[in-house]
Formats: structure tokens, sequence, C-alpha cells
């Protein structure tokens, strides 16, 4: 050891890995690799690391931006409830997500009170300065699910209520599996989901479908790292989950942030956007939580429009069968001041993430 610190966007080692996943990648086929997680994409794009994989190694982003599949039937439902004179609190990237007849944000243009929040703590805060109903606009994946929970155990008023869109990262990824046509050679699993889920999720998914499962870190070296483990796993014939993240990710996961969402949530089957419906991919409230289910305080389902927009490959996307350049909306008529789809909206959606570094595909 020489005393400095590990550098994870080391020229040198980069060129190392890139040697490595080279001399691993089959000469005689394509291998289509995906990642569910927006944070990944932004890394890739980034810093150019698909230029350092051979022609035949493909990296796409799957269904891992969770405002991208967030359903327009959920945006509605929160822009109705807006409507009808309640407090709406979301996160800022679900101000501007298309829904069927407006946006969040048109909806506060036209006079309702939508407030931009950091967490589901903030929206209970809110409550307690107003007597009004105050809906909290639950949405994001395992690991914003926890705070959901926290705060519905902690003595919330009477006056909030959650309206949940949150999913399942796991069985998005065994539906992309499922698809017609799928060819997908080996998943780089998400960073921050598995912090709380644990890298032991993912081993279903390895053994049932013969897919090589590799938790990665958000640095360029982690990537490059996964990257090659996979193509390690191709390259020896094997289908199992490996954890390149140990810094942060355990096989067991987070126990306390698994048990909030136990006594909280259940699973449900729930739509995805430009997916569809997922079996036992989302959650629901408990009964003992049933009185703040905003969607029964309200009577309010939202609308059950079209989620995709004519000319839009957005769905094709989110289904790793698409890259932003693919799509001939694509820095043209969609830009992130004039977003069609919701894969442009959301920081973590692929066209976003192209759009702000260039929108070059060799990236």
């Amino acid at each position: 050891m020489n005393g400095r610190p590990f550098a994870f966007a080391d020229p040198s080692t980069a060129a190392r890995f890139a040697a490595a996943i080279r001399r691993l990648a089959p000469a005689d086929r394509r291998l289509r690799l995906v990642h569910v997680c927006g944070t990944h994409e932004a890394a890739i794009t980034e810093h150019g690391l698909r230029r350092l994989l051979p022609e035949n190694v493909e990296v796409l982003e799957g269904p891992g931006c969770p405002v991208c599949v967030t359903p327009t039937h959920d945006i509605d439902a929160a822009v109705q409830m807006a409507e009808s004179g309640a407090v709406v609190c979301a996160f800022g990237d679900m101000m501007r997500v298309p829904g069927t007849r407006r946006t969040l944000a048109e909806a506060r243009a036209g006079g309702a009170d939508v407030r931009t929040v950091l967490s589901a703590a903030e929206s209970a805060t809110i409550a307690r300065q107003t007597r009004r109903d105050v809906v909290f606009f639950a949405v994001g994946f395992e690991t914003t699910a926890p705070m959901t929970a926290a705060v519905l155990l902690d003595k919330p008023p009477e006056n909030l209520s959650v309206l949940v869109s949150h999913k399942l990262i796991p069985e998005a990824m065994a539906c992309l599996l499922e698809l017609p046509g799928a060819s997908i050679d080996g998943f780089v699993a998400p960073g921050h989901v598995s912090t709380i889920i644990g890298a032991t999720a993912y081993e279903g998914i390895a053994s049932r479908f013969a897919v090589p499962v590799v938790v990665a870190g958000f640095e360029p070296l982690d990537v490059l790292y996964a990257t090659a483990l996979l193509l390690r796993q191709f390259h020896r014939g094997t289908a199992e989950v490996e954890n390149a993240f140990p810094r942060a990710v355990s096989w067991a996961g987070n126990h306390t942030a698994l048990e909030l969402i136990r006594r909280v949530f259940i699973p449900c089957d729930t739509h995805w956007r430009g997916i569809g419906v997922i079996p036992n991919s989302g959650l629901t409230l408990r009964d003992a939580w049933a009185a703040y289910d905003a969607r029964t305080r309200f009577d309010i389902a939202g609308r059950t429009g079209d989620d995709v927009v004519p000319g839009c490959r957005c769905a094709d996307m989110l289904t790793a069968r698409a890259v932003p350049t693919d799509c001939p909306l694509f820095g043209t008529a969609c830009t992130p001041q004039t977003p069609v789809g919701p894969c442009m909206v959301g920081a973590e959606g692929a066209c976003s993430i192209w759009h702000r570094y260039g929108g070059r595909p060799t990236l």
C-alpha cells in the first residue's frame, strides 16, 4: 500500500479493464448487457465508457428511471387531486412528466397547489402546518419505499395521504427476459436498489433464466469491472450473481429498510409505463394503513390513457430494445425544454442523459 486513495476513474486501470473485456468478448456473436439504473447510464455516457468496449458488446439501459416508468394514470390521479384542492407534493423530476391531459407543472401553472419536495418527511411537515389535505406522490424503487414507510409509521397527521407508485426492480428484470424477442446476455444490477434488497435478491433471476447478474457501483471503474465480470461468466458458461460493489452492498441487504417496507406495504401487480402490468412488481398499503391511501380518500383512479406518444420510442428504451438516437424525435421535437416522452424528463432517463452529454451513440 502506498497510502494513496484508490482512484475510481484511473485511466491506466480503466485501460487494463478494457483490455480484459476485449479478451473475454466472444468473436462469433454480439452480447447485449442491460443495466437498470439511470446513475449507471450517466456514468457510462459522461465518461465515454462505450468507446472502450468491443463493437460486439452492447450496453443498454432498461427500466432504471423511476420517473420514466410511472404510468400516466398515476400522474393523472395526482393532477386530479391537485385540481380538487389538495396540496400535492412530489419530487422535482415528476413535475414535467406527461400525463394524459396535463403535467403537474401545468396543473400548478393553472392555480393548483403542487409543491416540490425532497422527501416524504417534508410532505408530513407541510401537512402539520395546514388543515388542508396533503398528498405525497410516492414514486421510486426499493430505495425510496422505506422513507415512505417510515413516515407512515411515525404517527403522520390525519390530513396526509399517499399516492403510492413504488415499484420493484427484480420483477421488472425478470419481465424483460420474458418479453418477445428478448435477447439479454447479462445484467448490471443497480447499486442503490441493491443496498436495500441485497445481492441475493437476484439469485432467482440468474438461476431461472441462466443469465449472469453483477451488482455494480457508479464510478467508471465500477462499471468496467462489472462488465468484465459478466463477460468472464459468459466465457466460462456460468450464470451467477456476483457482488462487485461490496463497499456499499451486502448479500442480505438492509434489514431495517426491508422491515419498514414489509410492515407498511405488500406486493401487488402494477403498471409500468412503456411495459405494461408486471405481476407483484409494485407496492400497495396494508389494510392497517388504508386510511392514508390517497386513491381511496379522493376516490380517484386516474385516467387510463395511452402511455405511448406517437413517434416516441421511450417504450423501446425502457425495455432495452433501443437507444435514444434510434428515436426520430430525439434532439429535435423532443428536448429537455420540450420533452415529448418521459425518458427526456427524468434526470435518470436515457434521453435526458444522452442529450446532456451530446447524444453521441459511440459514448
